[in-house]
């Protein structure tokens, strides 16, 4: 008992009972045989509960409630404790309820005060409806900006979205970042007025406005400053999420097209018909493009068994070679008369001369090779340096005074400089990279280089 019983003391038992049952739902009084004494319920539940007085309590409940319910008065618990089950539709009341037991002092009587649980339920499903509408919503979201993106980039004429608010870029297509010769990421959310020369904010957006507003179609002409570009833009005024936006059709003006498409035409014929080599690598080395007169010093048949290898399968220094050649345009941006040999699908060799130029196209690594042919010049080449030539003048004058034995221990060392001097200045003086074209340690390098003399010549790496 509390301390606050003695409120109690004063009330019948019956009217205690009936003020308790009348807070909920349904009220059953049942026997220590679990049979249904007494059985009362609010009036939406009342006709049918009123049938229950003399049945088995567990007659009235569902197969799955029914085993709950019986395990948890197995335990002997005397309570009280809580359960949720669900009544058999034969027993005239098909609706979940949450019952709290009680047992009135040791085996006696035993009371279960019910609530009915179809408002939880109800505000449960609606609950689950509403999850269901925010995923349809978001559902739908994405399907109306895929075909918003699909749209946009299977328009061929470049498209860039302006907010006449901030000024600022809010979406541009793949042909507008090519046009401005800028990435995503760098182009998006970026000042309009400065991608293009001579026009301030204030006076690039009055402009766009003033011609999408105005009652004739016109265009403002403009030069982009990234790729010295120049172009006219058609705008259109729409609005979306309070905010005025400026739909912006990107083109080149007449003359420059008309350029445009000259020099274009005129690369893309040198590019099939000229007699040197051409290929572009992306930055691993991979061969993305080669034109015929590549196909023809290479001997490979077709553009298609040639995309995708590796530039090195072709250098008669292999992989080596490639990263020499690599190394070098990357951190000058150009190459200048790399000599070395290409070798041919079908096992042979030929000395080759190529310059090499690093390019970035939207932000990817591109290196482009122009390769001719120089084996009839090979055998016309001197040998490197002076010392070179003055070393070979010595060794010509041993004839007929030393035995040939002689002669070729004398010129180990004149040809070993040789190769020293020739590795770096093929590596633009990299002496890391010249050590590793010649397959030594770079303290062994370093050796060779205080022995001939070399060792300040050119400075540092």
């Amino acid at each position: 008992m509390t301390k606050d019983a003695g409120l109690y003391e004063g009330l019948a038992p019956d009217l205690l009972l009936q003020a308790v049952t009348s807070a909920f739902d349904i009220a059953l009084t049942v026997a220590p045989d679990l049979i249904v004494r007494e059985a009362t319920g609010m009036p939406h539940v009342a006709a049918a509960v009123s049938g229950w007085k003399g049945r088995p309590l567990l007659e009235l409940f569902a197969r799955d409630s029914r085993r709950k319910l019986e395990s948890r008065l197995a335990d002997g618990t005397a309570g009280p404790f809580h359960l949720e089950l669900n009544h058999e539709p034969s027993s005239g009341v098909d609706l979940p309820v949450r019952y709290t037991l009680a047992r009135m002092g040791g085996p006696g009587p035993m009371i279960l005060l019910g609530r009915d649980l179809r408002p939880m339920a109800e505000v449960q499903q609606r609950l689950v409806e509403a999850q269901l509408a925010l995923q349809r919503d978001h559902e739908a979201q994405r399907e109306i900006e895929t075909r918003y993106r699909v749209l946009m980039e299977a328009n061929g004429a470049p498209i860039v979205i302006i907010s006449t608010t901030t000024g600022r870029i809010i979406d541009a297509n793949k042909a507008a970042l090519e046009m401005i010769g800028a990435s995503r990421g760098d182009l998006l959310d970026s000042p309009a007025a400065q991608e293009f020369e001579g026009r301030r904010r204030g006076e690039f957006l009055d402009a766009l406005s003033r011609i999408a507003l105005a009652d004739t179609p016109s265009t403002l002409e403009l030069t982009v400053r990234r790729t010295r570009k120049r172009i006219q833009v058609s705008p259109t005024l729409f609005r979306a999420a309070g905010d005025k936006l400026l739909l912006c059709r990107i083109d080149l003006t007449d003359d420059a097209r008309a350029q445009n498409d000259e020099l274009g035409h005129a690369l893309g014929r040198l590019y099939q018909t000229g007699v040197d080599g051409l290929v572009f690598l992306d930055g691993d080395g991979i061969i993305k493009a080669a034109n015929e007169a590549f196909l023809n010093l290479t001997d490979v048949p077709s553009p298609a068994s040639m995309i995708g290898r590796s530039l090195g399968e072709f250098l008669s220094r292999g992989d080596v070679d490639l990263k020499v050649l690599l190394e070098n345009v990357k951190r000058v941006g150009r190459l200048r008369h790399y000599a070395t040999r290409l070798n041919t699908d079908f096992g042979g060799q030929i000395a080759v001369e190529m310059s090499a130029t690093y390019l970035q196209d939207r932000g990817q690594s591109v290196v482009g090779l122009v390769i001719r042919d120089a084996s009839a010049a090979e055998g016309m080449r001197l040998p490197v340096g002076p010392a070179g030539n003055e070393g070979l003048r010595n060794v010509m004058q041993l004839v007929g005074y030393s035995a040939l034995k002689e002669i070729v221990a004398e010129t180990t060392e004149i040809i070993e400089k040789m190769c020293i001097e020739a590795a770096l200045e093929l590596t633009g003086n990299n002496r890391a990279a010249a050590a590793e074209l010649l397959s030594l340690s770079r303290q062994s390098l370093y050796v060779k280089l205080r022995k001939f003399g070399l060792l300040a010549k050119n400075g540092a790496e």
